[in-house]
């Protein structure tokens, strides 16, 4: 246990030291193009993009050669943690700082922790897979920034969803785990969107664009939800079982639901604080793996997960006649399918096919610019995740 608190320790340190020490990455770009002539400005760029492509290629690579070495400790052999701190340091940490300077003070410790003993190797082992992950999730949404940014600039854009793809493809094993798990087809929505932006930027339709990286954005956030809080297969559930039979296990286990839910967790935190206090609190590290609740976890899930689909909705409502009104409508009936297997193991199948059906009518009536029956449906929509809310208590 004293290890484990230890380690606390030095997560906390770690927010602190990512408060203080995060840049401007982009703060550098740009002055120097100034002072080239348009000939060499477009022979840097050619070039950059094909060490662009390299590096994508130079990260993925260094992630799975740490991963491999981590995953010693699983099967009882030495690990080289000096090694993996080297190689995370040269290969892996710039793009890590660039997307959240905090991750990058967690996953430093936690690779100290494990060379000096302070924590578990198979903890370790998982706290850098899954905050990694993170990292590549961040970055395939980084991509798509990209894209939006560059807009009309076909090969450019369609480079950057080629990249976005690649990084994907590290959490691509992930999705698949959980589609077998709850018999969902995450990987086949997600492969849809893809298709469909391919199809946005040949039709320079960027609405569709945007609702297509909606699609796989939050297919992929309910991929790290269904591996954490949901019943019955989330790691909250796992670890509370495994605890009570080989408890160091138990710990590796809610290990994973607290990096896993890192990646979800800012999306709570905003429109449901004390739930995502709540869930941070059971995953914790510091916290006895023998008190996680699963069922206080789901329902904190549930709760904040409804909260953020009103609030998308709201949005919606707010900005109607705009895109934007149409992309949080989507949203808001992603963040509803997030929770569909909660909210029909609380309401009843016919109940939440009636509140998807009410999604994808607003939805529709958005599109169409159909206000009145738009509101008949939100108020539908409102009363349901409402009731939800309130059953979740």
């Amino acid at each position: 246990m004293l290890k484990h608190k230890i380690f606390y320790l030095f997560l906390a340190l770690g927010l602190v030291l990512a408060a203080c020490g995060q840049s401007n990455d982009n703060s550098t770009n740009g002055s120097a193009s100034d002072e080239k002539s348009e000939q060499n400005s477009t022979e840097k760029a050619d070039e950059e993009n094909g060490e662009e492509k390299e590096e994508d290629a130079d990260f993925i690579s260094s992630f799975e050669e740490g991963k491999a070495e981590l995953e010693k400790a699983s099967e009882g052999e030495e690990v080289d943690y000096q090694a993996v701190i080297d190689l995370y340091n040269n290969d892996l940490q710039p793009l890590v700082e660039q997307r959240e300077g905090e991750i990058d003070q967690q996953i430093s410790s936690a690779l100290e922790a494990g060379k000096s003993g302070d924590l578990d190797g198979e903890v370790v082992k998982q706290i850098y897979d899954k905050l990694m992950q993170k990292v590549f999730y961040l970055t395939v949404k980084h991509e798509f920034d990209e894209v939006k940014e560059n807009w009309g600039n076909t090969e450019e854009v369609n480079k950057e969803i080629e990249e976005a793809k690649e990084y994907y493809e590290v959490l691509k094993g992930t999705v698949e785990k959980r589609d077998a798990a709850y018999d969902t087809s995450m990987v086949s929505q997600i492969d849809g969107g893809f298709s469909d932006m391919e199809a946005a930027v040949e039709n320079d339709d960027n609405l569709q664009f945007v609702l297509a990286t909606q699609m796989v954005d939050k297919t992929l956030m309910k991929t790290f939800y269904l591996a954490t809080g949901a019943l019955p297969e989330g790691y909250a559930t796992k670890a509370a079982k495994e605890a009570k039979e080989d408890p160091e296990h138990a710990r590796v286990e809610q290990a994973e639901g607290w990096a896993f839910y890192q990646s979800i967790s800012n999306y709570i935190m905003n429109h449901a604080e004390e739930d995502a206090a709540l869930i941070e609190k059971n995953f914790s590290l510091e916290n006895d793996v023998a008190e996680i609740d699963p069922e206080a976890v789901n329902h904190a899930f549930i709760r904040g997960f409804s909260k953020v689909a009103l609030h998308e909705y709201e949005e919606s409502e707010e900005e109607w006649g705009e895109d934007k009104s149409t992309i949080t409508a989507l949203e808001g009936a992603l963040f509803i399918d997030m929770i569909s297997s909660d909210i029909t193991r609380m309401e009843g199948e016919e109940a939440y096919n009636t509140l998807s059906d009410h999604a994808q009518s607003y939805l529709e009536a958005v599109k169409s610019d159909e206000k009145e029956k738009a509101m008949e449906e939100l108020k539908e929509i409102k009363e349901t995740l409402n009731m939800v809310i309130e059953k979740a208590e």
